[in-house]
This record gives C-alpha cells, sequence and structure tokens, in this order.
C-alpha cells in the first residue's frame, strides 16, 4: 500500500498534530488508505436460488420454528437495532427547499424538478402522516394555523415548524423518535414498533425480553425517557433494554481533496465517524448468544407483521439448527478415533449447506489435516442474511466473492466496493438477482459456549472512502467495512429469499405513504 519511509513520515507528522492522545500509528495508517484508497472488491459471480441462495421448504417450517422457541424459551435471543441514525436524510429534500428561502414550490430555480415533486407530495399528503397531529399543535403554540397556512400555499412556515427549533425540529431527532404509524389509539415511532416485534418473537418463557439500542449522544436522554414511555405500556412484559452509543475510539481522520489532513475553521484536525461498521465493537461488547440485527427504520404497522415474525423465527430456526450441526461437526473432528468418512460427511455438510470452498488438493491431504482446515473454517460467528428478490432499492447484495488468498465465500458487497471500469465487474453487479435488506441473525459463541472476538473475523481491506462536506469544504471520509459486509466477511455466511413484504424501510419520508405503512 504504501513503502515504509512514507508511512514512519506521515506517522511523525501527526504524532506531532494529535500529541500522542491518539495513537498516531493507527492515524497514519488511515491516512494512507485516504490517499491511497482500497482494492475493489472482486466478484466472481451473482448469487442466485440453488447457487448461494436457499429457499426453506414448506415441510421444514413447522420444525424450524419448533427449534427455534426452544432458543427462545430458553433466553437465547437478543434483538440488536442501530439506532443512532439522525432522521436528516429522510427530510433532504425538504431541507434543501428551507435553504432557497422560497415560500413554496411553485417555480423555483434552486430546487431540481424531481425534489419539487417530492416536496409537493408530501404537502399534498400531509395528513397521512403520522405526526400531523403534532405538528398542527405545534404551529398552534407559535401563533400559526396549519390548515390557513395550506390555504395560503405557504409551504416555507410549515416545514420551518417541522424540521427547525422554531417547532418539532425533527431533522434534528434521531429518525426512530419520529411518528411513523397512526393507530386508533396515536402514534408510534420506529422504537416502538421494534418494541411490539420483539415481543412477538423475542420472549423468552419467563417473560424476558432481550433489546439493545445504539444511540447518538446528543439524543441520548430524550431516546431513553421515549423508550421508558413505550414500555410502561405493557407492564406485563420484563424488558432488558440495553443501549450503547458509537464509540468516539473508532472515529477516523479527514482529508482534503489534496490529501492533506482536513483541519476546521478554528484550526483543529477533523475526525468524522466511520460508518455503521464502527457499531462491530458495540456488537462484540453486547456479549449476546443469538441475535437478531435489523434497521431502525425497517418496520411496519401491525397488520403487516406477519410475515415479519413468521420470518424471524426460520431464520433463527435455521441458525440454531445449523449451529448445533457445526458443533457436532468440530466435537467430531476433535476425536482422536476420527475416520475418513466422519471427514467426508463434514466436507460434504460445509460444501453443500455452508457453501465453502475447500482446497483443489484436499482428498489427497493427510486425515490430521483435512481436520484441521475444517475445524478452522467452522469455528467462526455464523450469520442466517434474509436477502429479497431485487425490486430495485438501493442497497447492498450477495455476491460469490474471491477473497485475498483465493477463496470463494457468499459475502454481501456494496456498490461502492465494486471496480465500476471494470465491464466484467459491472455486468456481475446488474445480474443481481437479490439484494440485502439487513434483515440478519448472528450465532456469536463457539462449540464450548464462548464468546468469540468478533474483531477477528473482519476484512480491513473492505473499507471504502466517502465523499462529504464540512464547513461548506470538501473532503474525504474513511468508512470502516461495514457492519454487515467487510466487518463479517469471515464469518460463516447462508444466504435465504425472504418475502419482499419483510422489507419496509424508510429512507425517505414520503416512504411513508406506502401502502405497508398506512392502515
Amino acid at each position: 500500500m504504501s513503502t515504509e519511509k512514507e508511512f514512519r513520515e506521515v506517522e511523525k507528522k501527526l504524532q506531532n498534530i494529535i500529541g500522542g492522545s491518539i495513537s498516531a500509528r493507527v492515524l497514519a495508517d488511515q491516512f494512507m488508505r485516504l490517499k491511497k484508497g482500497f482494492p475493489a472488491t472482486n466478484l466472481e459471480r451473482s448469487c442466485t436460488l440453488k447457487d448461494g441462495i436457499s429457499i426453506i421448504p414448506e415441510e421444514d417450517r413447522d420444525g424450524l420454528i419448533g427449534i427455534f422457541n426452544d432458543a427462545v424459551d430458553i433466553g437465547r435471543i437478543t434483538k440488536f437495532v442501530p439506532a443512532s441514525g439522525a432522521a436528516t436524510r429522510m427530510f433532504k429534500f425538504l431541507l434543501e427547499f428551507l435553504k432557497t428561502g422560497h415560500k413554496n414550490f411553485e417555480s423555483n430555480p434552486d430546487c431540481d424538478e424531481a425534489s419539487l415533486q417530492m416536496a409537493r407530495t408530501f404537502v399534498d399528503s400531509l395528513s397521512k402522516f403520522a405526526f400531523y397531529g403534532e405538528l398542527k399543535e405545534s404551529m398552534k403554540q407559535g401563533g400559526e394555523d396549519l390548515d390557513e397556512c395550506l390555504a395560503q400555499n405557504d409551504c416555507r412556515t410549515i416545514l420551518e415548524y417541522l424540521l427547525t427549533e422554531k417547532g418539532l425540529n425533527y431533522s434534528q431527532y434521531p429518525k426512530g423518535l419520529i411518528p411513523f404509524h397512526v393507530y386508533g389509539d396515536g402514534s408510534r415511532t420506529p422504537f416502538e414498533e421494534h418494541i411490539l416485534e420483539a415481543i412477538e418473537y423475542a420472549k423468552d418463557e419467563e417473560g424476558k425480553i432481550r433489546l439493545h439500542f445504539t444511540i447518538a449522544p446528543d439524543n441520548e436522554k430524550k431516546a431513553k425517557k421515549h423508550i421508558a414511555e413505550a414500555l410502561g405500556k405493557f407492564p406485563e412484559f420484563d424488558f432488558d433494554i440495553s443501549y450503547s452509543e458509537q464509540s468516539r475510539k473508532t472515529d477516523t481522520i479527514a482529508v482534503d481533496l489534496n490529501n492533506e489532513i482536513f483541519r476546521t475553521d478554528d484550526n483543529k484536525v477533523l475526525f468524522r465517524p466511520a460508518g455503521h461498521g464502527a457499531l462491530l465493537v458495540n456488537l462484540n461488547e453486547l456479549k449476546g448468544d443469538i441475535v437478531f440485527l435489523k434497521n431502525i427504520d425497517n418496520v411496519v404497522p401491525d397488520n403487516f407483521k406477519a410475515d415479519t415474525i413468521e420470518y424471524k423465527k426460520l431464520l433463527g430456526g435455521l441458525l440454531v439448527l445449523l449451529q448445533s450441526q457445526i458443533f457436532d461437526c468440530i466435537k467430531m473432528l476433535k476425536k482422536p478415533s476420527l475416520t475418513e468418512f466422519e471427514v467426508a460427511v463434514t466436507s460434504l455438510f460445509v460444501v453443500t449447506r455452508l457453501h465453502m470452498t475447500l482446497p483443489a488438493d484436499f482428498v489427497k491431504m493427510p486425515l490430521v489435516t483435512k481436520a484441521e482446515i475444517l475445524i478452522s473454517r467452522l469455528n467462526k460467528p455464523i450469520r442466517v442474511c434474509g436477502m429479497v428478490k431485487n425490486q430495485g432499492e438501493p442497497g447492498g447484495g450477495p455476491f460469490w466473492v474471491v477473497g485475498s488468498d483465493g477463496i470463494i465465500s457468499p459475502q454481501i458487497v456494496e456498490k461502492s466496493q465494486v471496480d465500476m471500469d471494470s465491464s466484467k465487474q459491472v455486468e456481475i453487479l446488474k445480474s443481481s438477482t437479490h439484494f440485502n435488506p439487513v434483515d440478519i441473525v448472528c450465532g456469536l459463541r463457539d462449540y464450548r459456549g464462548r464468546q468469540f472476538d468478533l474483531m477477528k473475523f473482519t476484512d480491513p481491506e473492505t473499507g471504502f472512502i466517502s465523499y462529504k462536506s464540512e464547513q461548506g469544504r470538501k473532503l474525504k471520509a474513511l468508512e470502516l467495512p461495514g457492519l454487515w459486509n467487510g466487518s463479517m466477511a469471515d464469518w460463516l455466511t447462508v444466504f435465504v429469499e425472504v418475502p419482499l413484504s419483510t422489507f419496509s424501510p424508510v429512507k425517505t419520508v414520503n416512504d411513508l405513504l406506502k401502502d405497508e405503512h398506512q392502515l
């Protein structure tokens, strides 16, 4: 990636700048990454049905749900929800309009037509949003009438009360605190919907339900207060709620477009959060057993939850089954009386069920060597990932990837990881039939019941560089390997097709107008 001499020079320079408060060696590596970039992921082919993606047979469903229920009853399940992201992106097209200073959306030369059309749809459908009542009350307290503003086409005043400190200030809220759905007894936020969802599949035989939310420090008090109030509606359940923040130790240094260290207007070195890959630390410190991972904005109202609950149990049951089989294989491979037949059976299992690739000369290896290879491949964290048929939604997808060691394995890959200058790689990317809805269940303990150190199963070469801005100036930011991409690159990975009804993300506020978010 760089010469040792160049690295040492950068390390010394950074040491002088930061005065020893952070490891200069770590920052020097980040700096060189920003300067040199990351190698592109080498796609072999896309994962498709019967080639990396499985369908759960109808006849297996009852058995898998039974296996899952047994695991739930003894308290093995935790639900992990990354919820520290702000709602700013949800309202991006509305915030862009506010910056123009115009009163309404008509003949606005400072916004592109697509954004203006989205803004018109938003205002025309205002009464359908779960936060409509709150907005109306906020405007009333400020001496404004929502209906009158609509009649006068005063969109700016409405949006100011919705998005800024003048009113609700939703643009600065975490997404989990924005009301998503309307019910007869009021509205619900994503935090509340995740709690209700957990009741349906994560409650053990003693009534305990384990959830973990990552939250931003700026909104910690507000989020915890809201969640406590939500839990108060269900006194009959025993909730074990835990929280964590994205560690500032995972922040990365930024550079300008000339690859010089970015300094703020007050001459401070700029450090930025390193993307959701930094949450691997949070997941590792959770010390969980079987952990369900799902984004904060992927929730639906009660009348659409049935498929989600069923497939949570199916994916969880499959993970528990595979995990049990893996543990049996490892214990068998460690027996002094191991036979060639037992190795052959294990080899067939890892190739057909776990989609592993064994060395070309594996058959010719001594029995002890075969056992050692199989144990090293099997003794890893495992994840079962739901995959949805590609409907043009943004997001990563399942691919067969060639690793730096030449081993081909199933991975979740983002577009940003692919060499878009390679026609072959672009063709493989476009051939993808499924995408990743972030519906993942993880097995975090080994065959002895001990916790895996998840930090040992990442691929640091799968980070990427994004382009951002700070104080009106462009910069290059370093993103750590994504939580479900490079952070889990060396896990055992199984892809299963799940129905589109289990995936209802809210990326823009107008997504709340879709049928699956309306009662």
